[in-house]
């Protein structure tokens, strides 16, 4: 938790950006593959992703922990979407060549795996983006590219304040779950799964109302200092647009114009089909 929402601060090139290019790169790259189910426009993204971490410096090693939960999660998705539909597929792209057969209605096609493993690098496109975005983009500097690109300052402000308090909020949980441990609540794998989830509740409940205190503080003190009396306001922290930060702008946007011209003039609807 602490390294996805926690600035790393460095010296490169995605680093040295302002926070309204890369908010808007990241829009633009989440549209692009959102808007289409075509692998060869996803690939492209894909390949931009890994070259955007390495250009950063940042290393995955650092991020074990959420690529962890990524993944998890992926793969429960590639499941369900199975169970739910195995022959979702087949109708999609209008043929049906098996792979293998479970059972009489789960039954592997090469279309049906297809479209899964569609949707899977549709996330390995996107959610790079999103963690650059947040490592790189100085809190400070993160209300002011909402901000800048449209969004009011209060809503920009309270997104800001949330990814703020997120490792202060996971610190807590783990003072909380260590002192618990301390008294000899058994939190460990020894304990019974059912166990461990009523005593994981106990610790969050108090978690929330010194959350909701720390709100209601930050609120007051907010107020007295007159916040939001006006529409419009100056940032403390914010950055001009270089060269660099243009040629990103349009860079990006240029690849959404590509894919929505791909969408449009080739492909005649969202989704590839390479079995005709």
């Amino acid at each position: 938790m602490k390294k996805l929402f926690n600035y790393n601060e460095a010296d490169s090139f995605v680093h040295n950006l302002s926070g309204v290019s890369k908010l808007i790169g990241f829009l633009a790259m989440t549209f692009t593959v959102m808007l289409t189910f075509d692998v060869r426009v996803i690939g492209v993204v894909m390949v931009l992703a890994v070259l955007t971490f390495r250009v950063s410096g940042i290393k995955l090693r650092d991020l074990k922990v959420v690529l962890y939960y990524i993944s998890f999660f992926v793969t429960l998705n590639f499941i369900m979407t199975f169970i739910f539909d195995p022959r979702y597929g087949v109708r999609l792209y209008g043929t049906e060549h098996v792979l293998f057969t479970i059972t009489e209605r789960y039954t592997m096609t090469e279309e049906q795996l297809f479209y899964q493993l569609t949707k899977i690098s549709k996330y390995a496109a996107t959610i790079p983006f999103g963690l650059l975005f947040f490592l790189t983009t100085h809190p400070s500097e993160f209300a002011a590219s909402m901000n800048r690109i449209g969004l009011h300052y209060k809503v920009a402000y309270t997104v800001s304040l949330t990814l703020r308090y997120l490792p202060d909020i996971y610190s807590e949980y783990q003072i909380i779950s260590k002192a618990q441990q301390a008294r000899g609540l058994e939190m460990s794998k020894k304990q019974k799964f059912g166990k461990r989830i009523k005593e994981y509740f106990k610790m969050i409940f108090p978690l929330i109302m010194s959350s909701l205190d720390r709100i209601n503080n930050i609120s007051d003190a907010m107020d007295l200092r007159g916040f939001a009396k006006h529409n419009k306001r100056t940032w403390y922290h914010t950055r001009k647009l270089s060269r660099n930060d243009i040629m990103v702008i349009i860079f990006t946007v240029t690849i959404f114009a590509g894919s929505v011209a791909v969408t449009i003039f080739i492909n005649h609807g969202r989704f590839w089909n390479p079995f005709i």
